[in-house]
């Protein structure tokens, strides 16, 4: 699996390429080859960016829910919603579609933000107010998701 790190700011032109940092594109050379897939985020207006390997890993899971059960379906369907297989050209852009551009609202200025092994893609404004909008919260929820007992790999 890859990490990725960092936090980036870039620009996006009329036509909605980004043209992606150098220090983040060398974190993605193992996986331009075999592309990426781009969806919209499920709990915030922002993109998310796959390396296949990672898509494939995430459909692998997606593919063992019960299609018999009506929610899984309606999962399915909302979850692969304007899904798009994309690719970072030759000169080092990513051209995101006019429908996830208008999804996440994003306009000129962009964020690109590790979330371990996926990018989010942000408008600036959005990622700043999300960040804003959480960090109240952030101590609680870091206690609460990673301040649990775990005897086998010693987080505490």
């Amino acid at each position: 699996m890859n990490s990725f790190i960092g936090t980036y700011e870039c620009k996006a032109d009329a036509k909605g390429r980004l043209m992606i940092p150098a220090v983040l594109k060398k974190q993605l050379s193992s996986a331009l080859q075999d592309g990426f897939v781009l969806k919209r985020a499920v709990f915030q207006p922002c993109l998310e960016l796959y390396p296949m390997s990672e898509w494939n890993k995430m459909m692998e899971k997606v593919n063992k829910l019960n299609r018999f059960k009506k929610k899984n379906n309606d999962f399915i369907r909302r979850f692969t919603a304007g899904v798009k297989i994309v690719e970072v050209d030759s000169a080092g852009r990513l051209l995101i579609p006019k429908d996830l551009i208008s999804f996440s609202g994003i306009s000129k200025q962009v964020v690109l933000a590790s979330a371990v092994n996926i990018l989010e893609i942000w408008d600036k404004d959005k990622y700043e107010q999300a960040i804003d909008d959480a960090a109240s919260d952030f101590a609680d929820l870091a206690e609460e998701v990673m301040g649990q007992e775990d005897d086998e790999n010693g987080l505490s």
